[in-house]
């Protein structure tokens, strides 16, 4: 009997079409066409862990200049999610299928409207607020001054050509300025196309100049903002007054939930007291001037992430608990918090034997 009888041939014909179909999702666009055949999802999993007390490429993640750490011990590791975008569906399929990965829509990681480069951008401001914002707290826990330097100039911007990187901003016309804040209201009162008075540090000397503001760019404005905004042009961040300087040297991290992590290290570095008693803790949690602690996303593939590094407990952002036990969170303990001075007072509980605060399942 042949092998091309009408039973083969129909079975072969009829395979094509789905053979074709099946080469094709494993495109990311039709050959020869601008037809996109990525998937509208994103694959969220497990990202790198840091030791925010330890070392990455050489320098410290959180380093302490001018005048000596006190000594730390055990681990305090920040954690993040690794996205994967721009899948295809054979792609996205796998990552479901043989992976712990979740799908999201990908409208939360590229909002409607962002470009990537946009994203990253944000991504970038996020992470560099959290950095300031965590050494605002820990300041604040420590009772220790601060005040306010600028770490970039638009270019273009009004600012350009007048203020420079590493000046310290100490007042707008009158009025003292000692958190980024109180420098974004201060220039946010005026109208764009108004003069106003910059005074700065500059190498220990005082400058003052006159500066015209401008109109903020509508891609630098949050949502729905209404109305003109008045524009300077730098990107400023806490730190302490003083000799005393913090640096973060973590790169190609964004997104704002390092910062409870990055906070508790300033802190265990600046006191006597070791906060991990030697044990291996790591957390997430975006936190704010007043060392408020916020939820995050993706946490139980943090969570995951720290237990394979070795992590035996895990601070989690009281908003995000009852997420967090739905994971596998054998062998690990979560310790539940809303702001860093609970972070440390649950530690502290936890490590003297005492009953800390957890997240509990039902």
């Amino acid at each position: 009997m042949s092998f091309w009888n009408r039973r083969n041939r129909t079975i072969v014909i009829g395979a094509v079409p789905v053979i074709a179909l099946v080469s094709l999702l494993g495109m990311p666009r039709i050959p020869g066409t601008d037809i996109d055949l990525t998937v509208p999802y994103a694959a969220e999993g497990k990202g790198p862990t840091f030791n925010t007390l330890g070392d990455v490429d050489g320098r410290p993640v959180v380093q302490i200049e001018g005048e000596e750490p006190d000594k730390t011990m055990g681990h305090l590791n920040m954690t993040t999610v690794s996205v994967r975008t721009n899948m295809t569906f054979a792609q996205a399929m796998s990552r479901w299928l043989t992976t712990d990965d979740t799908l999201v829509p990908i409208e939360q990681v590229l909002p409607s409207g962002k470009s990537q480069e946009e994203v990253r951008e944000q991504n970038a401001a996020a992470f560099a607020a959290s950095e300031s914002n965590a050494t605002i707290s820990a300041m604040n826990y420590l009772k220790r001054p601060l005040e306010t330097m600028v770490v970039n100039v638009r270019e273009g911007s009004p600012a350009a050509d007048v203020i420079k990187v590493n000046d310290i901003i100490t007042k707008i016309d009158d009025q003292k300025v000692t958190l980024p804040d109180d420098l974004a209201k201060l220039v946010q009162e005026h109208k764009p196309g108004e003069d106003i008075t910059v005074t700065v540090l500059r190498q220990s000397r005082e400058k003052t100049f006159t500066v015209k503001l401008a109109e903020t760019p509508k891609k630098l404005l949050p949502p729905h903002t209404k109305g003109p905004v008045a524009f300077l042009g730098v990107t400023s961040v806490a730190q302490p007054s003083g000799d005393l300087k913090v640096k973060y040297n973590l790169t190609d991290i964004g997104g704002p939930s390092a910062g409870l992590m990055f906070s508790m290290a300033v802190v265990d570095k600046l006191s006597p007291d070791n906060l991990t008693d030697g044990k291996f803790v790591a957390g997430t949690g975006t936190i704010d001037a007043e060392g408020k602690v916020g939820p995050i996303g993706g946490i139980t593939h943090k969570i995951a992430a720290a237990k394979d590094a070795g992590a035996t407990v895990f601070l989690v952002p009281d908003q995000n608990c009852k997420e967090a036990v739905t994971g596998d969170v054998d062998g690990i303990t979560l310790l539940k918090v809303d702001s860093l001075s609970d972070a440390i007072n649950d530690l502290k509980t936890y490590n003297s034997g005492g009953n800390a605060s957890t997240c509990q399942a039902g």
